[in-house]
């Protein structure tokens, strides 16, 4: 085995796990289980708004009701995945979600809908393993503390069962001799070992820690920190030579490849018909807002905190107005303004601006949150 570079900008030793398989594809969904954990890892990548807090996403769209999440099957259908990674937090504070979780999927899509799941070793036991396998999980992957190997030995609790199992962790430039001594540890243990190219975090406990550790990003465009790569690369010619399959996934990988081949299948099953979609998978429209919740300070808290009762009506009668003129817009129920195409707008900009509205050209993301990436008021 010799250490290749894949054309979805990654290095590898060997064959990918099945669950690193479909992700470079596109296929998996990404099932954020809680934001509750015990391990209060330094690098902790959950972003602010999931960090400690018991919510649940289906990629970038929130379960609304937790019991019952059909956001969970819609997403799914939209970027028509073939299988999910369950991650957090740790899953395993509330193993029994994952598992109503994993029952549902594998119900609605069968058995062949290939799910994996992410934990670190605080929680790990016979009981909440044998839940995970009774309800179907196809793989494991362990996170175990870099700086305390007292409950590494819970691993092997995991050989008892039919499924993948492997490792997966940052490159943490630093700890080279601390992964070796896990990589000596595993090696017989488990079926392949994962290096994620360390990030700078979102959570800012993890950010400032980052910082005070001497951590410095490696360019300008991009959240990897300088020397992950060398040290992941020098790990996985270790990882090699004592017979363990590795692969280190970069930051690029994420978000060139997964992630954008994602939202492409998003953005095929849920633009409008007035929509332009680039070839990133954003989409281009003409959006005409109100003028007390149109983007700028607080514009997402504004959204949030607004009586929809009252707005979506009143958008309606813009909607009707608008039609007078020759202007077909939707009511975007969720962001409270109005959709239309970017030419319309761009031709009766005039008549908008008449009715007291603000129309803009905006490029945003087809997830369930309609990420702006740019947004030109005209």
């Amino acid at each position: 085995m010799h250490i290749k570079k894949t054309k979805w900008h990654s290095y590898c030793t060997g064959d990918l796990a099945k669950g690193c398989r479909m992700c470079v594809k596109g296929k998996k969904l990404v099932l954020f289980i809680t934001g509750l954990c015990g391990q209060r890892c330094f690098y902790c990548p959950v972003s602010e708004h999931k960090y400690g807090k018991d919510v649940v996403y289906a990629n970038e769209w929130q379960v609304e009701d937790i019991n019952e999440p059909k956001e969970l099957i819609k997403e799914a259908e939209l970027t028509e995945a073939e299988g999910a990674g369950i991650t957090g937090g740790d899953p395993l504070v509330n193993v029994d979600r994952c598992v109503k979780y994993i029952n549902i999927l594998k119900k609605r899509f069968g058995k062949k809908f290939h799910i994996h799941l992410y934990t670190p070793l605080k929680l790990v036991n016979e009981e909440r393993l044998q839940k995970l396998y009774d309800a179907g999980l196809d793989e494991i992957r362990f996170h175990p503390d870099l700086d305390d190997n007292s409950l590494w030995t819970r691993l092997e609790l995991a050989k008892k069962y039919d499924w993948s199992i492997g490792v997966e962790i940052p490159a943490v430039p630093g700890y080279g001799e601390k992964i070796k001594k896990l990589i000596d540890y595993i090696a017989d243990k488990v079926e392949f070992l994962n290096l994620n190219e360390l990030e700078r975090s979102d959570t800012t406990a993890a950010h400032y820690k980052l910082d005070e550790m001497g951590f410095k990003m490696k360019d300008n465009i991009s959240y990897g920190v300088e020397g992950s790569e060398k040290t992941a690369l020098e790990l996985l010619e270790y990882a090699k030579s004592k017979g363990l399959t590795g692969h280190y996934c970069t930051a690029k990988l994420k978000d060139a490849v997964q992630m954008r081949t994602r939202i492409q299948k998003r953005a095929e099953n849920t633009a409008l018909q007035t929509d332009v979609i680039t070839d990133e998978g954003t989409l281009i429209r003409g959006i005409a807002y109100l003028p007390d919740l149109s983007p700028g300070f607080g514009y997402h808290e504004k959204i949030k905190n607004a009586n929809k009762q009252e707005i979506i009506p009143k958008l309606n009668e813009f909607k009707d107005k608008l039609a007078k003129t020759g202007i077909n817009a939707v009511v975007d129920e969720k962001k409270l303004r109005l959709l239309m195409s970017e030419k319309i707008i761009q031709k009766k900009k005039q008549e908008i601006k008449q009715l007291g509205l603000k129309p803009a050209i905006v490029e945003e993301y087809p997830t369930a949150d309609a990420t702006e990436v740019d947004i030109e008021f005209i």
